[in-house]
């Protein structure tokens, strides 16, 4: 896959850097590029004369070989003025540490130009060895986490969630988080609408906010749990609309309640009254966010009995409402 030259930027664009070099993970690099450029095409087709102007560049310029099969063409590290800027992670990060000093050293000198400057999943390290997310909050993948906060134990880790802003540095969890925080640049550059309209083009939600967690209930449910328990909970998650009790999961599983309600505590470490709230509320979270339905009408559509039930578990696991969650969700970005 090789990059087009980019054209000089006018009036009306906006130029992004998507900054690799050998090892870079692949979908890092091409699901912003994607999210921008589906972007570009509904400015075009609304006759708004504004763009993004996407350049690849690399520390080493031309075809750099991804984690992947796919190579990208990559021209050189900008030396001009910078808009946004976005550093892809390696599957290898302290590989790509060391054999990337300079790199490390463009971002030391460079990071404060940009407009806004991200770096991607496990890209963090190197934000991280130029100094410059000392005493800031920064995300990253959640395998890395660790290995990030005792590398740079000056660092703020949050190790949970998608994206993070501190000033006009960015971070964010690991692979298709690069998404969700493109999709979140998009918003901020252009608005809601537009973002909606590339996050449905591409058939992702608009957008998992930057604090939630990582992990879904249903992202949880396929990585725990023999294949039968496996089984019960994607019939959960497939059904969460409906009126769900012990007696019923146990019939699904083929058990006694009593025997399903001890074998699921065991397997999964927690209830089935709690893990199905749990994924009532995840499933809250994705409607609060994605539309202007009722509080009502979400409830109900997850199972809840009443908007009040609702407002209580939200309560119970978030520490707010779901108006408030919708109202600092939905308004963290400043359309300009």
């Amino acid at each position: 896959m090789t990059r087009q030259g980019p054209a000089a930027p006018g009036r009306d664009s906006h130029r992004v850097h998507v900054v690799i070099y050998p090892g870079f993970k692949s979908m890092e690099a091409v699901g912003p590029v994607n999210v921008l450029t589906y972007a570009n095409r509904h400015l075009a087709a609304r006759g708004d004369p504004r763009r993004y102007d996407i350049v690849l560049a690399a520390r080493q310029p031309g075809m750099v070989p991804s984690d992947t099969l796919i190579s990208l063409e990559a021209g050189p590290l900008p030396e001009g003025p910078l808009a946004t800027v976005m550093v892809a992670g390696a599957l290898d990060i302290q590989a790509a540490l060391a054999r990337e000093a300079g790199l490390v050293e463009w971002c030391r000198r460079r990071a404060f130009e940009a407009e806004r400057f991200a770096a991607l999943c496990s890209g963090s390290f190197f934000l991280a060895a130029a100094g410059l997310l000392d005493g800031r909050c920064a995300a990253t993948h959640w395998s890395v986490a660790d290995l990030l906060q005792s590398r740079f134990p000056k660092v703020r880790v949050d190790a949970d969630a998608i994206f993070v802003q501190d000033g006009s540095l960015w971070t964010s969890a690991g692979v298709t988080a690069a998404i969700d925080l493109a999709l979140a640049f998009v918003e901020q550059d252009f608005g809601r609408d537009l973002a909606l309209a590339v996050a449905r083009d591409l058939v992702i939600y608009l957008k998992r906010p930057g604090g939630q967690s990582q992990f879904s209930a249903a992202l949880t449910s396929q990585m725990r749990g023999p294949p039968g328990m496996r089984d019960i909970q994607a019939w959960l998650l497939a059904n969460l609309d409906r009126p769900l009790r012990i007696p019923d999961m146990a019939a699904r599983a083929g058990m006694s309640p009593r025997n399903f309600t001890r074998l699921f505590a065991a397997e999964l470490g927690t209830t089935p009254a709690s893990y199905l709230e749990s994924a009532r509320c995840e499933r809250a979270k994705a409607l609060l966010l994605d539309g202007d339905l009722p509080l009502k009408a979400i409830a109900f559509r997850c199972g809840f009995t009443s908007d009040e039930q609702l407002r209580k578990a939200f309560l119970r696991r978030f520490s707010l409402t779901p108006r408030d969650y919708r109202d600092r969700f939905r308004t963290t970005l400043t359309v300009r």
